[in-house]
């Protein structure tokens, strides 16, 4: 028998279709239903390595969990990684199968197609319900022809579709109604209801609004959610919009945010941490004195170095080392770390080589072949565990690497540390998300008595208080019936 399949779509970007979909998976694990998340196209730099070896958009991998699951390249079988302006890596099941500017990949649309919809027929059989999640918004008038990722994919289907607005963004009734108004006959009838999302105030005072949108479009306005703070949950793309206020924070970490920055989740645990003051910068905010400077990922690795060093950063880093501040690089960030990056194929960009900026004796050259593993193993400091996953193209050699940041299971060495212990150079993104390995590198970066934390526990936590809200504030009958609940 097929699954079930609902699917959530929404008026705008961040009107909070992941959180309804982690929402939901939980809900229906919780009434005993074998649930799968499925998102058919998904546009985000920040990925997760899946346990049949391949990449998927982080959002699907936090959605896996909440369905109790391991994350698998069929949650999300289109992941497009921008690499700049009007391009973008295409990774379909998991694997890079080429670069491609916008007007190719409409005109690859149809092969794209054909793994979603591989992808579906093998979800569907495996699960007894399937919560899909869409991308933007289904009322892109440019993006109808061939669409893949909103109601392309549930008119091929037949299913069912929420629609969630954003109330905190302001507009949600227009909002509402302007998408129905440009969604065609059919797809207007698969639309079952409206969420309202992040809801703050009187619910009284909604209610007229609420009856005129019923009255209005037909369609039953299936719940509001409320505005949920201090969700520990990993972003699909966009940065942070607020940053926590700490007053107890003891160690002020540094990262920029480049223009092509990947796996900023990479910070979650440090954002999370009550010890740990972040911040990430963008272009022209000078970087103020701090304890850390964290080089994040990178999915245009020597073009985020050029923008580095046009921001003065290069000249920032050599200051922070000579006030004996500490210095880590993550992926790209270790790659930015040698003395030179090669891309002799034009992987990222245009080929050719650059000057890194050399505080690590090794250098890089990209090669066609991305290395996606799950990786275990210890900090060859502090004598911590440490997981994590590698995303990479790159492969770095060099003297540096005779000193390992870990020693993986297996028998592989990953990155380096420095001879003065003061700079770190790894491959392991999640490399924080560990409460050990976390632990162990506060110590080395100053906060000696820092408290433990636990992000994925934290995780676990907003994940809860996401079906909690489903269960309080939606429409459950309807959720039963959709998604076959006894």
């Amino acid at each position: 028998m097929s699954a079930h399949v609902l699917m959530v779509q929404g008026c705008t970007s961040d009107a909070g279709k992941s959180a309804l979909v982690t929402a939901l998976c939980r809900w229906a694990r919780r009434h005993g239903v074998r649930v799968a998340p499925f998102k058919p196209q998904n546009m985000a730099l920040n990925s997760a390595v899946t346990v049949d070896g391949g990449e998927i958009g982080r959002a699907q991998a936090v959605q896996a969990q909440a369905c109790g699951v391991e994350p698998r390249v069929d949650f999300n079988p289109v992941l497009l990684k921008p690499n700049s302006d009007t391009g973008a890596q295409v990774i379909v099941h998991g694997h890079a199968v080429a670069e491609m500017d916008a007007r190719d990949y409409h005109s690859y649309k149809r092969h794209a197609f054909e793994a979603v919809m591989t992808s579906h027929r093998r979800l569907t059989h495996a699960y007894e319900a399937v919560i899909v999640e869409g991308a933007g918004s289904p009322a892109e008038i440019n993006l109808r022809d061939r669409d893949i990722a909103n109601m392309g994919y549930a008119e091929a289907v037949d299913c069912p579709v929420i629609l969630i607005a954003d109330i905190d963004r302001g507009g949600v009734f227009a909002h509402l109604v302007g998408t129905l108004a440009l969604l065609s006959a059919s797809e207007r009838a698969r639309v079952v209801g409206f969420v309202i999302n992040r809801f703050r105030g009187d619910i009284a005072l909604l209610q007229p609004g609420l009856d005129w949108l019923q009255r209005e479009t037909g369609k039953p306005v299936l719940g509001v959610l409320p505005y949920l703070h201090g969700l520990q949950l990993e972003a699909e793309d966009a940065l942070p919009r607020v940053r926590d206020s700490k007053p107890d924070a003891r160690l002020r970490v540094v990262v920029p945010a480049l223009p092509r920055i990947s796996n900023h989740t990479d910070f979650d645990a440090l954002r999370a941490h009550p010890q740990v003051d972040l911040h990430l910068l963008g272009p022209g905010e000078a970087p103020p004195a701090c304890d850390l400077i964290i080089l994040p990922g990178s999915k245009s690795t020597r073009a985020d170095l050029a923008w580095l060093r046009a921001q003065g950063w290069d000249r920032a880093i050599a200051r922070h080392l000579r006030y004996g501040g500490k210095l880590i690089g993550i992926c790209g960030g270790l790659q930015m770390l040698g003395r030179a990056i090669h891309d002799p194929l034009g992987i990222e960009g245009v080929a050719g080589s650059s000057d890194g900026l050399a505080w690590l004796d090794l250098e890089t050259t990209l090669e066609l072949g991305k290395q996606l593993h799950r990786t275990r193993g210890r900090l060859s400091f502090g004598d911590a565990h440490v997981h994590g996953y590698e995303i990479h193209c790159g492969v770095s050699y060099g003297p540096a690497l005779a000193t390992p940041f870990a020693r993986l299971d297996g028998g592989r060495n990953d990155g380096a540390l420095s001879a003065d212990g003061q700079i770190v150079g790894t491959y392991l993104h999640g490399v924080f998300d560990d409460p050990q390995a976390l632990h162990a590198l506060l110590q080395w970066a100053g906060l000696h008595d820092a408290v433990t934390l636990d992000v994925h526990a934290l995780r676990e936590a907003s994940i809860e208080r996401l079906a909690d809200a489903v269960e309080q504030h939606l429409d459950t009958a309807q959720l039963k019936s959709w998604l076959g609940v006894a």
